[in-house]
Parts: structure tokens; sequence; C-alpha cells
């Protein structure tokens, strides 16, 4: 008999992207509803560099997600080539920054300000090492001579091996991995590398984004890769392996944004994110794994105690909205129009 029901410790998103204003007040109901803590990401504009600055943040999101009290959300640095260890130092040990986030100048939406060369925030990393602090990579080359869909292998060659070498007891976690080579790369390394999967890079390939009419809405960076490279990921994934664990990266953009001559890189997949996920695992054979996957190897890597709390989803059909939000700002779930086949209680 098929399973109807599951219920598992409530999980947590370790990789999120909140917006600031209007946006942040908009979509930041979606995490807090489903998950006990989220890494919050430091990409605004101007990006999050200080402490004073996350505190700021952290309290216009617990603002924006009053109705969930108990809801924690994490805050990040936004790491520049001409960053203060002193201040990410203090920022971490007055409990405002619980992990750093290395962008590659250029990688993704608002990275402009980010790092030019690795070497040049060695000070902060190796100070970050002797915290236990994470630093969170998003691992991309930027180079124009490299395509688009290599970046990340490029990456884990030019840039991961050579870091992990120098820096062997720095905690990385190698955010929203798309391809093969990251998987067996995270596998093959230590206790002190894990890595972050979300729930698009578990379900669509590059042809579900190009085939039939470039689909905007699937956009995002790093970029969807080949059948192969989506297998590999759900291999992962639902291997019981520890150092595989939730993150959406789910990056809101409202529709003008998204549909232009040039449009912005995100998907916007927190508002379903646990059913989506679970059906996954549910396809694999892997439900047994989910609640590791979702629930526990992100709190033991980052050091943290699992939720107290119980979340159940069943087997309940739900169709998800064309389109969310309000004027300017509405924007287009993912999975828009389709019919989910599990639904987490109480919503």
């Amino acid at each position: 008999m098929a399973i109807q029901s599951i219920t598992i410790t409530q999980p947590d998103d370790w990789h999120v992207h909140l917006r600031d204003g209007a946006m942040l007040q908009q979509v930041a109901g979606y995490t807090a509803r489903q998950f006990g803590r989220a890494i919050i990401m430091p990409n605004l504009t101007p990006p999050v560099t200080t402490a004073a600055m996350a505190a700021a943040y952290r309290d216009r999101i617990k603002a924006a997600t009053a109705d969930y009290p108990d809801f924690e959300p994490l805050m990040t640095a936004y790491l520049t080539d001409d960053m203060d260890p002193e201040e990410i130092v203090r920022g971490h040990a007055d409990g405002v920054f619980t992990a750093a986030k290395l962008y590659p100048a250029n990688a993704t939406t608002n990275s402009a300000a980010g790092v030019t060369d690795v070497k040049k925030i060695y000070a902060v990393l190796e100070a970050m090492q002797r915290m236990g602090m994470p630093l969170l990579v998003h691992g991309e080359v930027v180079n124009d001579a490299i395509d688009v869909f290599d970046r990340e292998a490029a990456f884990i060659d030019q840039v991961m091996q050579p870091l992990l070498k120098d820096l062997p007891e720095l905690k990385v976690v190698f955010e929203h991995i798309t391809t093969q080579d990251a998987a067996d790369f995270v596998t093959a390394g230590d206790e002190h590398l894990a890595a972050t999967i979300t729930v698009h890079h578990l379900q669509i390939n590059r042809n579900d984004m190009l085939v039939g009419g470039i689909k905007p809405h699937l956009y995002c960076l790093p970029i969807a890769k080949r059948e192969l490279h989506r297998q590999a990921l759900r291999r992962a994934a639902t291997s019981g392996s520890g150092k595989f664990f939730l993150g959406t990266d789910t990056a809101p953009h409202a529709i003008g944004d998204k549909e232009s001559a040039c449009g912005c890189a995100g998907i916007f997949s927190a508002p379903q994110a646990l059913e989506n996920y679970l059906q996954v695992f549910e396809e694999e054979g892997a439900l047994d794994r989910f609640e590791g996957f979702a629930s526990l190897y992100g709190p033991a890597f980052y050091g943290l105690p699992v939720n107290d709390k119980k979340v159940t989803l069943s087997k309940a059909k739900q169709v998800v909205p064309e389109r969310m939000g309000q004027g300017p700002l509405t924007v287009v779930p993912y999975r828009s129009g389709q019919t989910l086949v599990w639904q987490l209680q109480g919503e």
C-alpha cells in the first residue's frame, strides 16, 4: 500500500533569497511557514557586508514573518575583495553572521561587488577556519572563454581544489550544485565539505528551459544542465549521505524582470518547496531518506540542534497558482499551473 502521509522533523532551508522592501513582505511568509530556519543570502542592493547591515536586515525579515514568530533567519556576510577579517570575526562572535557567502564577481544577481580572486580574501577565510564558520560558495568561474554550462566544473578545478588544499579545515558548502562533477567532488571530500541541492535542479534539465521556446521562469544561475547531471543530483540527494542537504535557492523576480529582453536569473520555488522535494524522493523510492536530507544533515554540518517541531505532508492534490503577488511585484511560482501530489498539512 502506498504511503499516504509522512511526518518528519521540521526542515530548514539552507539557501534562500528573500529580497527586501515590498518583495520581502510579499514572499518571506512562504519560507517561514514551512521551515524552522533559513540561511538568508546577502546579495541585496547594496550587499550585506557588515554585521550592522545584517542585523538590520534580520529585523526586517522578522517583521515580515511576524505570523511565524518561531522562524529564525540565519544571516550571512557578502564577501568582497577588501573585506575586513575583524568585521567577520565580530559579526560571528556576536551571533549575527552564521556564515559568509563567496560570490565570484558578476556570477549571478547582484554579484558585481563579489570577489575577483579568492586569494584576495584568504585572511578572511583563515579567520573563518579558526572560528569554524562556514563558507558558502557560488561555484562558477566567470570567464567569457568558459561556456556557461561548464562554469561549475571549471570552478572545481581552478578554485575549489586549491582552496581546500590551502585551507583544509575550512567548512565549505558548495551551494546549489548542478553537475555530476560537483556531486562526485563533494562525495569524495572530507567532513569539512558539503553541498546544497535545489528542487528545481532535481526536477528540470536544460531541455525543459529551452525546447519548444525559451521558458524564462525556469532560467536560473547556475543554469540547468544535461539530463545526466540531473540524474546524478537525484542520486546524491537521495543517497542518505550527510554531505547533501536542502537548499531551495528560491529567488523571486517580478514578471517584468523575468519576461524581458534580458531576463533575470532565479526560480521562485518557496511556496511548494517541500511538496516538490518530497515528490522527488518518492519517485526515487527514498521516502525513508527524506528527513535526513531535509531536516537533519544541514543542522549537523552547521553544528546546530535540529528543530523541535514536526511537520506532516499528505497525499492531496493541489494546483500551483499561475501567478502570485500583486501589481508590478507579481511573480510566477515554480511549476505554475501544474498539479502536485503532496500537500503540507495545515495549509
